[in-house]
């Protein structure tokens, strides 16, 4: 029996559910999970199941249900895990993180390769035995180090891009060519605190919770759709400085429950908001 992960992001309307596990079971799949949710006037759906007939044989008469509902479908391999492009600057414990999970087999993915603006963590990555990139970044040749990173994600096959704390806003011709597939850490909870320094940001308006935001990379800095955050308590005694120290254990976690989310079919962009099913 062969596992696939189904996916629809349709226009509601009634017996949708009836019709795709009709179709399921036409194809002989036995459902292991079944998850829904409406909103805005469509359907998020995402089911899991065997069947002994092949994705590529599923895949044809899925493209005629997707036509017949208008929706938005995809069928994927649970068993393959997803290529992810990791962008860092120079601070290293996002990639570190990703790095051990890829190692320790967390959840599906794989590391083809990691682009740097700066040779800090070279030594690191290609002791993982995974391919390291140096693309320095400058305003004059921010253009070119764009496209360049646009073909090593190409060349790499990536499905998602991530931004490991890497401290460069991409252009728009990035963000348009893989709207969607490019997920970021930011180290607040957005929408309080965008932009550079945020914990300097947060120390200044007192604030008694610091956090870290993963969202999707749009043209708009750290105002893509949120797809998970979390919180770690500060008083008045913590400076920026203990703060970041403090946040550093949070980016971690979220990024990483961000991105299994994502590699795992668990995400749907609604407009400005997410569904994320757990």
């Amino acid at each position: 029996m062969n596992r696939h992960r189904l996916t629809l992001d349709l226009p509601d309307r009634a017996g949708l559910l009836a019709e795709v596990s009709a179709w399921i079971r036409d194809h002989q799949g036995d459902v292991s999970s079944a998850q829904h949710h409406v909103e805005g006037g469509r359907l998020y759906l995402r089911f899991c199941f065997r069947s002994p007939r092949q994705g590529d044989a599923l895949r044809g008469d899925l493209a005629k249900l997707a036509s017949d509902l208008r929706a938005h479908a995809r069928l994927a391999d649970p068993d393959r895990p997803a290529r992810v492009v990791v962008l860092v600057s120079r601070e290293g414990h996002c990639l570190y993180d990703l790095l051990a999970r890829q190692a320790d087999g967390d959840f599906p993915f794989v590391i083809p390769c990691v682009i740097s603006n700066h040779e800090t963590h070279r030594r690191v990555v290609e002791a993982h035995g995974i391919p390291f990139h140096h693309v320095p970044v400058s305003p004059g040749t921010k253009a070119a180090a764009m496209a360049r990173i646009r073909d090593l994600f190409a060349e790499a096959q990536g499905d998602w891009m991530v931004l490991a704390r890497y401290m460069q806003v991409l252009d728009a011709p990035t963000c348009e060519a893989l709207a969607g597939r490019i997920l970021n850490i930011h180290h607040a909870f957005l929408p309080s605190f965008p932009g550079a320094k945020p914990y300097h940001q947060a120390h200044a308006k007192g604030v008694k919770l610091v956090g870290a935001t993963c969202h999707f990379v749009t043209a708009d800095l750290d105002a893509g759709p949120i797809v998970e955050q979390d919180v770690i308590r500060v008083d008045h005694a913590d400076s920026p400085e203990a703060m970041a120290r403090r946040g550093r254990d949070i980016e971690v976690t979220v990024l990483a429950r961000g991105l299994r989310s994502a590699v795992e079919d668990r995400v749907f962009l609604a407009g400005q908001r997410t569904v994320v099913f757990r």
